[in-house]
C-alpha cells in the first residue's frame, strides 16, 4: 500500500517562496508517476505539476515559470519549489502517485490519473 505524507506548507507574503515535500513509501518495483494538486475552498481540485516515470515534468499554465517539481528517487521524495507566490496560490496542496507509470503530459494533471493521495498541506499567501 502506497502512503504519501506532505510537508512544508505554511504562510508567506506575496512574492515569497515555499518548498513542499512529499515522502512516499510502500512502492512496488518499477517506475511511478507523481503529481502535485491543490484545492481552494469551494473550488475543484486542480493539477499543478507532475513528473512522469522518465522524470519529465508537466506544469499547469498558472504556475509555469514559478513552480518547479523535482524528485529524489533514492529518498523516495517529491518536491515542489514554489517561487513568486501569489494570493491565488492559496490552497491545500496534495501529493499524488500512480504506480508502474511511464507517461505524463496533460493527462497527468487530472486527479483521476492517480490512485494514491496524501493528506495535504496548507499554503497561505497574503497580499
Amino acid at each position: 500500500q502506497v502512503q504519501l505524507v506532505e510537508s512544508g506548507g505554511g504562510s508567506v507574503q506575496s512574492g515569497g517562496s515555499l518548498r513542499l515535500g512529499c515522502t512516499a513509501s510502500g512502492y512496488t518495483s518499477g517506475r511511478n508517476c507523481m503529481g502535485w494538486f491543490r484545492q481552494a475552498p469551494e473550488k475543484e481540485r486542480e493539477g499543478v505539476a507532475s513528473i512522469d516515470g522518465y522524470g519529465n515534468p508537466t506544469y499547469a499554465d498558472s504556475v509555469n515559470g514559478r513552480f518547479t517539481i523535482s524528485q529524489d528517487n533514492v529518498k523516495n521524495m517529491l518536491y515542489l519549489q514554489m517561487n513568486m507566490l501569489k494570493p491565488e496560490d492559496t490552497a491545500m496542496y496534495y501529493c499524488a502517485a500512480r504506480q508502474r507509470c511511464w507517461s505524463g503530459g496533460a493527462e497527468s494533471l487530472r486527479a483521476s490519473y492517480y490512485g494514491y493521495w496524501g493528506q495535504g498541506t496548507q499554503v497561505t499567501v497574503s497580499s
